[in-house]
């Protein structure tokens, strides 16, 4: 095993230059010119030339790139366009900051709505409970996020008033009880945006719970448990579940990396000043530095995530040890 991690270790940093490379050389050669771009109303010839010497846009594409790799390898991911005067990881870093704490608990509500509903649906099987559980989930899956949030906003913002039409403050209130107990409260910007993360989310985390769970209530094991008279939720809890998080591990590993990815469309309809909204803009304004600095990011999250799923997959499951040491 510890041979497999060192051969996965010593392969991320290649892929991390392939993907960064290969996203460089298509903001250099894609449509639109980075230099004009910085350069804004100016056109002088020689203003232009001194601009693309200090932003080592100069040389041709791969002396270009080694200059950027030196540079982020530092942390120096340049400066953005949209916000001249600060540097990307300035404005990147508290952006991800709050896409993580939006991020953090829709998973944690996502799986600790999708498993108990999928072994629901599993224990069920047979029953009217099994696809009235699943019809519903399908139903909720199937709702775009673009769907749900305008008719959130118009019945708890608009008609009734509960709660903000968007924008971010944190992820708790302080409610005080006689202005001397202070007890934390989730703050009212946090609902809507949890729940268009969540719907989709817990409905596949349940199907997903359902399909391995009843694969596994057909092994020996589970059998002999209920033949020794074990009651029908130690065989759950004990045997099915266990046995369960196999599938389930990938997908909470994958969605760990996409938290500091954010949600592109709940954060540009809410107003959240995420890193979601934020590359949505980026792209909009052709804010390479931004694009480029969000892509290493973003692709160095998913690989280390990978590498630890594949590293928890050898505790759970000691096939995958003999396998890897083999």
């Amino acid at each position: 095993m510890t041979a497999y991690i060192i051969r996965r270790l010593l392969w991320l940093p290649i892929i991390l230059v392939i993907v960064t490379f290969f996203t460089f050389a298509i903001a250099r050669f894609g449509p639109g010119d980075p230099l004009l771009v910085v350069a804004g109303q100016i056109r002088d010839d020689e203003v232009l030339e001194q601009i693309r010497a200090d932003r080592g846009l100069d040389g041709n594409v791969f002396e270009q790139y080694q200059t950027w790799l030196f540079d982020a390898v530092r942390g120096d991911f340049g400066e953005s366009i949209q916000q001249q005067g600060f540097t990307v990881t300035e404005i990147l870093l508290p952006k991800m900051w709050i896409s993580a704490q939006l991020g953090i608990i829709a998973i944690i509500t996502i799986f600790g709505l999708g498993i108990p509903l999928g072994l629901l649906a599993a224990r069920a099987n047979g029953t009217w409970v099994d696809p009235f559980v699943i019809s519903t989930l399908l139903f909720l899956q199937a709702i775009p996020v673009l769907v749900v949030i305008p008719p959130l906003l118009w019945l708890f913002a608009t008609q009734l008033d509960w709660l903000p039409v968007g924008g971010w403050d944190g992820l708790f209130d302080i409610w005080w009880i006689g202005g001397v107990i202070a007890v934390p409260i989730p703050d009212p910007h946090l609902y809507i945006p949890l729940v268009a993360f969540t719907l989709p989310g817990f409905a596949g985390v349940a199907r997903l719970t359902r399909i391995t769970a009843l694969e596994v209530q057909k092994e020996d094991y589970v059998r002999t448990a209920r033949a020794k008279g074990l009651s029908e939720g130690r065989v759950t809890f004990r045997h099915v579940l266990p046995n369960s998080l196999l599938p389930l591990v990938t997908v909470i590993g994958f969605a760990l990396a996409g938290v500091l990815e954010g949600a592109f469309f709940v954060e540009t309809l809410l107003g959240i000043p995420g890193i979601g909204r934020f590359v949505f803009q980026a792209v909009g304004s052709r804010d390479y530095d931004v694009i480029l600095a969000t892509t290493a990011i973003f692709a160095t999250a998913f690989v280390v995530m990978n590498l630890v799923i594949d590293i928890v997959y050898g505790f759970i499951d000691p096939r995958i040890r003999v396998g890897a040491s083999r």
